[in-house]
This record gives structure tokens, sequence and C-alpha cells, in this order.
């Protein structure tokens, strides 16, 4: 079986003057606020909703596991909004937070979902601010758009 790519999605900008359809699309990725981020893997009707909701966020693939650790970390929370502790590992199922990530990165995700684990990350603003003009997108020295790989940059600077 191919493990699908994991894909990490921050949300850039805020509510105020946000289209209807937009908005209803930031919704359905569970991105309701900003410097909010979701882990979702590379599927067509994802790609198809940040395609859409391109202007209001930062996208791109986590291949690196030490950024998902620190990531689930500092950031992670099950069901309750409770902080990840050996107990809530236990419900879910595994040891310590290094298997959490590596069962995520194996495409194991929905399973933990569906054990308490949420998939929604509440960021800070990323310290130095962002690099960039926020009406111009990634390819144009702007800060929203699709980041590849280098969005694991973004995310270390706003856990």
């Amino acid at each position: 079986m191919k493990v699908p790519k994991l894909l990490a999605i921050i949300r850039i900008k805020g509510t105020v003057k946000v289209p209807q359809e937009i908005a209803e699309t930031l919704e359905r990725l569970n991105l309701k606020k900003r410097n909010s981020m979701v882990i979702y893997y590379d599927d067509p009707s994802i790609i198809g909703m940040i395609k859409k909701a391109e202007r209001y966020v930062a996208w791109g693939e986590v291949n690196d596991l030490e950024i998902l650790v620190q990531t689930l970390k500092k950031r992670g929370r099950i069901v309750g909004n409770h902080k990840i502790t050996q107990e809530a590992l236990q419900k879910l199922g595994v040891n310590s937070i290094e298997e959490l990530a590596q069962l995520i990165m194996n495409g194991e995700l929905n399973q933990l979902i569906k054990k308490g684990l949420l998939r929604i990350f509440r960021l800070t603003p990323p310290s130095g601010g962002f690099k960039g003009d926020h009406k111009k997108k990634r390819a144009e020295g702007g800060v929203w758009g699709y980041y590849g790989e280098s969005i694991k940059d973004l995310i270390k600077r706003m856990i």
C-alpha cells in the first residue's frame, strides 16, 4: 500500500471580508481561525478545497517526522481540547508521541481521529512575522499559497 503524502494547511488571513463561498470551504477544512493548522492526506477533494481558498491559506507537504513530533508535543490536542498526555496516548493506543507521529506519517491519521485525536492545531503568529506581502502569493514573494516542503520552516516558527 502506498502511503499518502501528509499536507499541512495553515490559515493566514482572518475572517473579515471573506466571500461566503470561500468561508464555507475554510469551514469544511476546519480552518475557523487565523493561525490555525490542520493536517490531511493528499486527496483530490482536499486539493480542490485548498485551491478554492488559496488566497487565505499556506500549505505544503510534511515529510519531516521531527516537525510533526514537535507540533504534537506542543500544540496537539485530543477530544475535549485536552493536551496530549501519557494517559491520552494510551487511549489512542500508542506509547509515545514519536510513535503517534510515525503512525500519522504511515497513513493512520483517520483511525487516530476516530479514537479522539484532533487534526487541528492552534498555532501562534510566526516569530519574526510573515516574510512577505499578504496580497501576493508565495511564488511572487507573498505569504499565501503553496510552500512545498518549506512549510516546515513556517510551522517551526509558529509552534
